[in-house]
């Protein structure tokens, strides 16, 4: 029997840098066999170099379709041209600045055209603009399948966007529990204390869905409701982004600039989860959160708003407790307590997201899932 060729596939993304859409491409990328797939990663405005180095296989080419600011046609002429050279089984595009160059990927009869809906819009939470929703509509069409990340998404795309059941697939973010599991902790805390500190640690870019400004409130609140904990709560924020300015000027105006660690943008971050004591998530909006899942897995308990896909990461157990409203600094202040309030809980709550993350979410069950609708290429060969 002939050795079928690799299926190609083409990864359409708007920027290839540090983020949880991006980082699920990385994830991807190296857990598909690599004798069996390749890759191409076309961009609308390009790529962090040391972001792409997490790579770790050889069957990747980058493209890029530098896309100019507002409409730029040309940008379906370009892709055109690449498509046509690259001739890839499969256009997977993902969230909505991509999806209107799947009409490229029909004209060029792209066998596969999967699109990936990962997470609202910063301008559009919740996807409620009747413009988006039009778009949605109108480019569907030249989509043969949508993949979600969350039970919200799914819910979206069938009850307002009008797609059928058959078109869609749901297939949540794994992640590396071994990895993460087997880590050694790194010094996050940058000053030296005689109490070993409780560390709340937040990971993620530092821009305005990720609402760092009410992790700084609810933190706020907590020093001072329950003024006792001062000598040991500390809050850690690790990444960057626009924010960060406004960020360092709240934590001071606040007061908390003391007890509060901006560490910038960290590549240890399996190191990372590992020297949390909890992680917070207190974003406006989700898809499904890899960094969410990346604490579960080093055994490090979670606190999240109720957005997108956080409620069906979290263990049923906590969503009582660990499961907020987003924008409640009250409700996030006392979930944070509880673990200074209760340590032993920071242990029993430790095993309980760790073994969940195992059970539900390991980086092979999502692979599987991806690899099966990839594999439809082989048989319209």
């Amino acid at each position: 029997m002939t050795e079928q060729p690799p299926v190609h596939i083409a990864h359409l993304i708007w920027h290839f840098s540090t983020g949880g859409l991006e980082n699920g491409v990385v994830n991807l990328i190296n857990h598909l066999p690599a004798g069996q797939f390749r890759h191409s990663i076309i961009t609308l405005s390009g790529h962090d170099p040391k972001f792409a180095t997490r790579i770790t296989t050889g069957n990747v080419r980058f493209y890029c379709l530098d896309k100019a600011p507002g409409h730029d046609w040309g940008t379906f002429s370009r892709l055109n041209q690449l498509l046509k050279q690259l001739k890839p089984d499969v256009l997977h595009s993902r969230n909505l600045a991509t999806l209107e160059l799947q009409t490229v990927g029909w004209w060029r009869k792209v066998p596969l055209r999967l699109h990936g809906e990962h997470g609202w819009d910063s301008t559009d939470i919740g996807g409620s603009s009747k413009k988006n929703q039009l778009i949605r509509r109108l480019f569907q069409r030249f989509v043969n399948h949508f993949i979600c990340l969350s039970a919200e998404s799914e819910q979206y795309l069938r009850n307002k966007i009008g797609i059928s059941a058959a078109r869609l697939s749901r297939i949540c973010n794994g992640v590396d529990v071994e990895r993460f599991a087997a880590a050694a902790p790194v010094q996050l805390w940058p000053h030296s204390q005689s109490i070993a500190p409780v560390l709340f640690v937040s990971v993620g870019r530092l821009a305005t869905v990720k609402n760092h400004a009410l992790l700084l409130r609810a933190f706020a609140l907590l020093l001072q409701q329950a003024p006792q904990f001062s000598g040991t709560a500390r809050l850690v924020l690790v990444g960057d982004g626009p924010c960060r300015a406004v960020l360092e000027q709240q934590s001071q105006a606040l007061g908390i600039s003391d007890k509060v660690h901006f560490s910038g943008e960290r590549q240890d971050i399996t190191s990372v989860m590992q020297a949390a004591d909890v992680f917070v998530l207190p974003s406006l909006a989700e898809g499904i959160s890899n960094t969410l899942l990346e604490a579960m897995a080093a055994g490090t308990p979670v606190i999240a708003t109720a957005v997108g896909g956080n409620p069906d990461l979290l263990p049923p157990a906590l969503c009582h407790t660990n499961l907020v409203p987003s924008g409640d600094a009250q409700a996030l202040m006392q979930a944070m307590l509880r673990y200074l309030k209760q340590p032993q809980a920071l242990k029993t709550d430790a095993e309980l997201v760790k073994n969940h993350c195992h059970q539900h979410f390991s980086i092979d069950t999502m692979v599987n899932r991806y690899r099966r609708i990839y594999d439809i290429t082989r048989t319209q060969r």
